[in-house]
Formats: structure tokens, sequence, C-alpha cells
């Protein structure tokens, strides 16, 4: 679980969607805004006193003058809890006022610390300083402002002795540092920006090496933007070990799935999506094709009276049949007298029904005529 909360850092150290706002500009480590673009939106980006260097042991000199580095109050945590929370790029503990620095030429009152990260070990590891070219894996900062000389960091980070900042490089080994538990725990609780959680105390001086008269001392300026040149930068030589459990090693892994299973649910929901799009176009062309239908026919009443009539017609053909009969029937004799007044005897008369014919008439005696 250790190694897996510490993918949250390596994410916010190198994740372009992991943004701040700085002097109304927001920065990244990758992106339009990117650590190669920083001097252009922040000058002193790329002024003379830069940090983060490469310490080159061979043109190094020992200053006799100074001091030995003593942290005050860094184990008296007492009972108030740490304040630890996800600033858009890094984890950071505020810490408290009564912790402070000695052996500078002001006293420099604690404000904070944090860490950087990195995936690429030895060559392109996660800490921002170099020892003769060599990186390690992290990097912890502990920062503080000379209270001396200022009200608070605010207005110190701007000036040229306004802060100082201790920096401990932090490599893998065999044992575990129980120390960096104390903020790996936690991690997990503030994985997204501004989210922020109270832990317990605890010993910070522990996080630091056990050797602290040995460091490189020089004038520099903060990492990132807005890269005020005000700090003074003490790089302990001894680096601080922690277990591969708790290194990067394992997180480079826990990344590759991380990201592939990204990527891959991505393309899921992208055809998912499409998926989804397909249907809805077909049905609604579906429902556009039916309603066509349905006008279709509404319009054309007058065929559909046409085709019901029909049958109608066609029944009452049999009963004009009918009639034709009848006046063939009544015709029939009128016809034959036409064709011969005189008709034999064998001749054919036609009978209609409820009338005479003009043979019955003459043997009668009576005539129709006047």
């Amino acid at each position: 679980m250790d190694f897996v909360v510490l993918l949250f850092i390596l994410l916010l150290r190198l994740g372009p969607q992991w943004t701040a706002a700085v002097e109304d500009m927001s920065w990244t480590y990758t992106g339009l805004v990117g650590q190669s673009q920083w001097s252009e939106h922040f000058p002193e980006c790329g002024g003379s006193s830069q940090s983060p260097v490469d310490v080159v042991t061979t043109q190094t000199k020992y200053d006799p003058g100074l001091s030995p580095l003593t942290p005050l109050g860094y184990s008296q945590h007492g009972n108030r809890p740490f304040s630890l929370y996800n600033n858009g790029h890094t984890a950071v503990i505020e810490l408290p006022d009564w912790m402070s620095l000695g052996g500078l030429p002001w006293l420099f009152s604690a404000v904070q610390m944090h860490l950087h990260w990195g995936s690429g070990g030895p060559i392109y590891g996660g800490s921002e300083h170099t020892i003769n070219g060599q990186s390690a894996e992290a990097e912890l900062h502990v920062v503080h402002y000379n209270s001396e000389l200022y009200p608070n960091m605010s207005a110190a980070m701007t000036q040229k002795d306004g802060l100082a900042v201790l920096g401990i490089l932090i490599v893998t080994g065999e044992e575990t540092n129980p120390a960096f538990n104390n903020i790996i725990n936690y991690l997990s609780r503030i994985r997204h920006a501004n989210q922020k959680v109270f832990i317990p105390a605890f010993d910070v001086q522990s996080l630091l090496p056990k050797d602290l008269d040995r460091y490189y001392r020089y004038n520099g300026s903060l990492t990132t933007p807005p890269c005020f040149q005000s700090v003074i930068w003490t790089l302990f030589h001894e680096r601080v070990q922690i277990s591969k459990a708790q290194s990067v090693e394992p997180l480079i892994g826990t990344i590759t799935c991380e990201v592939t299973a990204i990527v891959i649910g991505v393309m899921c929901g992208c055809v998912g999506l499409a998926v989804i799009v397909r249907f809805l176009v077909k049905t609604i062309r579906f429902f556009t094709f039916l309603r066509h239908e349905r006008a279709a026919v509404n319009s054309s009443t007058s065929s559909w009276d046409v085709l019901t009539a029909a049958p109608m017609q066609r029944m009452k053909e049999p009963e004009k049949a009918k009639e034709k009969p009848q006046e063939m029937a009544l015709n029939c004799t009128s016809q034959v007298e036409t064709r011969d007044e005189r008709p034999s005897p064998q001749s054919h008369t036609c009978d209609t029904p409820g009338q005479d014919t003009l043979e019955d008439k003459n043997r009668t005696g009576k005539s129709n005529v006047v």
C-alpha cells in the first residue's frame, strides 16, 4: 500500500493536469507553461542564481566559517496535529511556528516541507539537486523564512536573504525508514488538488540525515515559479535511505499499470460513446422514417377510399346483371314484331309475367288500337 500511495507524488510532479495559480499565472512541469517555458512567463526562472544545481565536489571549497546547522524545536511536536495538503503540485506539510533553524546569520522559522519525486532511477531520478551528476529517487525540502527581518513568508520570499531551505536526498535501500511512513501513510487521502487532512505530529528531525555537519551551501532560488532568487540552500552530503517498498521502483510498475488502465478506460469510454451515438442515430432515423410513412398514409385518403369503394361497386354488378335480362324480355316482343309482323305459329315468343302476348289479345278480340 505504501508504494501505491507514493504514485500520487509522482503524478503531482510530472502530470500536466496539476496546476496552481502563482501571480495570476498557472504553471506545470509539462504543457503550455511547462518547465522549458518558465523563464518566458517568470523572468527570475532564467536568473543567474537559479536552483537546482549540480554540485561538482571537485569544484567545492571548504569554508571553516560556516557554523554547524542546528534544528530548533524539530523534535518538540507536542499534541498539535500537522496539516498535510495537496497544493496542486506536491504534498505539503505545514510546520508549527516554534520550529526554527540555527547556525545561519539570522534566525529562520520553519514554514513547511514538501517532497519532489521521480521515476527514472539514478540517471533520471526525482531529486531536484544532483551531486556529480548523480540524482536520487526523491528530495525533501524543509522551508524556513527569515523571521528576524521579515514578518512572514510572503514578505521574505521576494528578498535576497529571505528564505533558508534544507535539501535532503532520498535513495533506496534494504531497510524501511519508519519516519517517512508518517507522511506516506496519509498521502492517499489527498490525491486531488486542494484536499487537506490533519495527521498526527511527529519528530521532523527523524527525516533528516544523522550527519548534519557535512553539507553544501550556496545562494540560489526557488526551484519552481516564480523562482525568486531568495534562498540560502543547505544540501546535505549524506543521503537518507528508505526501503524499496517505499521507493520509486515498485512505483514505476504501478504507474505503468495505472496509465495503461487509464488509456484502456478512455478507449473503452470512446467506443461505448460511439456505440451509444450510433444507436441514437439509428433510433432517430427509424422514428423519422416511421413518421414520414404515417404522414404519407394520412395524406393519401382519396386513394384509400378508392380502394375500399371498389368492392362495393363489384357487389352491385350482379343486380345490374339481373336487370338486363328483364329489359331484354320487355323488348323481345317488339323486336320480333319489327322483324316479322306476322309471326308463324311455330315462332317462339317471349312471355312476360303479368302481360298478354299480342296473339292472346287477338284471340280474345281485344285490341289496343283506338
